[in-house]
């Protein structure tokens, strides 16, 4: 099948330093508790994304369905997805969209535990917003943190995490978007708008900085890959685009019990798909697209009616786009488990047709080193080896690991066949100790007997003694 190549395009995604902020994290002495009021906000943090994965998962953005389009399957950033990975829920309300009021000094203050006259003191502007320098929060959070002033600190640290890193915009400054959505606590839908439109205005560039939390993006990718220990320590050194490139469906860990929180969000007001509002503007996504990421079944091609493509730039917003956005989030439309029917991972034939279709049309990124069909479940081909030489050696390091699994293979039976022998070995045992038991019990039940008898011979005897020494006392006797 001939699948026409692509140009790959080249794109950064913007970073920021965190060494500062992972060094205040670390003086969280209960994370349990941090999580609680915050989410996994800390485990976000932790997290280093390995170079190039981001770059190459770019390359596979379709603008059309807003998704990443595979040879023959596609995978979608969902909210639920998102939720489960920041740890905190998707309520029924609108999510930021800019239009809201500047926050009150005081209601700042309250959330950061600062005085109100503190926060007007350093509230400044910075790049058009107004906003907190991290340098004034640092400060506070380290202050805090000596005091051992928990929620504070805490506090503190969250609205930095969520100006650094989930919403990082201008350096080394917390702009007021990111403090509007820290005090809401509902930051996933903004989180995957940003994802989507950051990506795709990028890929209608051609080039460019992706702005978004990367971190949450790489855990979700990397969610999504084979578990393995041979794929993730990748010891022969692949790159990002030849890894992928080998995968097909089976590969791919499409369902994960513990994100599953039995509810989708699949549209909101008029729109038939979910249109997020990000930072800099809105984008529609495709949760229709997601049905195998969710446990459940896709039984035929999608309709094109289903999958519409909105998006928009705040800046050039002319149609009034972000009102109707989010006024559509005042009627989200939830399907439960019973509306959504049995988890099955079955996929029908038409639906990987109609991607194999739009891979034809659309091209790839990087040469297919496998067959496609849409009947029969692909299986991965061998990358061509350029000499004979590569191809011996290749053939050598599987050998050499089919013998060290072997090896343990054999270590482990003959470890679970001594362990069986001492399982044998106490079972002996305690049938002998239990015998022994039964033994003693029963010669104590007949000491226990005999001596009740013998206590009623005793006051038997004892009877007897006493009458008859009463009879020879009674004065009624005649005396010899």
């Amino acid at each position: 099948m001939d699948i026409p190549l692509r140009s790959t395009r080249k794109y950064l995604f913007k970073k920021t330093d965190l060494l500062r902020l992972r060094e205040l994290a670390s003086l969280v002495s209960d994370p349990v508790d941090f999580q609680a009021h915050h989410g996994k906000l800390l485990r976000i943090l932790r997290v280093d994304v390995e170079e190039g994965c981001l770059e190459t998962l770019v390359q596979f953005y379709d603008p059309l369905y807003h998704c990443f389009t595979f040879p023959d399957y596609q995978l979608v950033p969902t909210l639920e997805e998102y939720s489960y990975l920041v740890g905190l829920p998707v309520p029924d309300k609108i999510p930021f969209h800019g239009f809201e009021p500047t926050p009150k000094h005081s209601d700042i203050a309250a959330s950061l535990h600062l005085k109100t006259s503190i926060i007007q003191a350093n509230l400044t502007s910075k790049g058009g917003l107004q906003g907190l320098p991290t340098h004034f929060l640092y400060q506070q959070a380290s202050i805090f943190a000596e005091a051992a002033s928990i929620l504070a600190f805490h506090s503190i640290l969250a609205l930095l995490i969520y100006g650094l890193l989930l919403f990082p915009n201008i350096d080394n400054f917390i702009d007021i978007n990111a403090i509007k959505i820290f005090l809401t606590k509902n930051p996933v839908p903004t989180l995957l708008a940003d994802t989507y439109h950051s990506i795709h205005d990028r890929t209608q560039a051609g080039r460019g900085t992706i702005s978004c939390c990367a971190p949450l993006l790489y855990q979700w990718f990397t969610f999504h890959l084979p578990q393995s220990r041979a794929f993730k320590t990748n010891d022969d050194k692949l790159s990002w685009p030849r890894r992928i490139m080998t995968l097909d469906p089976s590969d791919i860990v499409w369902y994960q019990a513990a994100s599953d929180v039995g509810e989708i969000i699949v549209s909101c007001g008029e729109y038939p798909n979910v249109p997020l509002l990000g930072m800099r503007g809105g984008i529609s996504y495709n949760p229709l697209l997601a049905r195998r990421q969710f446990g459940y079944p896709i039984k035929t091609k999608p309709n094109n009616l289903a999958l519409t493509n909105e998006f928009y730039l705040n800046h050039g917003d002319h149609s009034n786009k972000r009102e109707r956005f989010a006024q559509a989030w005042s009627a989200i439309r939830r399907l439960n488990r019973s509306q959504l029917g049995k988890k099955s991972d079955y996929v029908h034939e038409s639906y990987t047709q109609w991607v194999i279709d739009r891979t034809k049309s659309f091209g790839l990124p990087y040469r297919l080193p496998r067959y496609l069909s849409s009947t029969i479940p692909p299986s991965s081909l061998p990358i061509p080896f350029d000499t004979k030489e590569e191809f011996h050696e290749q053939l050598t390091k599987e050998r050499q690991e089919k013998e060290t699994w072997k090896r343990r293979y054999q270590g482990l039976e003959q470890e679970n066949e001594i362990l069986k022998g001492k399982i044998a070995q106490q079972s002996r045992e305690l049938f002998i100790q239990n015998q022994r038991m039964i033994e003693k019990d029963d010669l104590l039940r007949r000491k226990d007997a005999l001596l009740h008898r013998d206590a009623r011979r005793k006051r038997r005897f004892m009877d007897l003694f006493s009458r008859a020494h009463s009879d020879s006392e009674d004065p009624s006797t005649p005396g010899v």
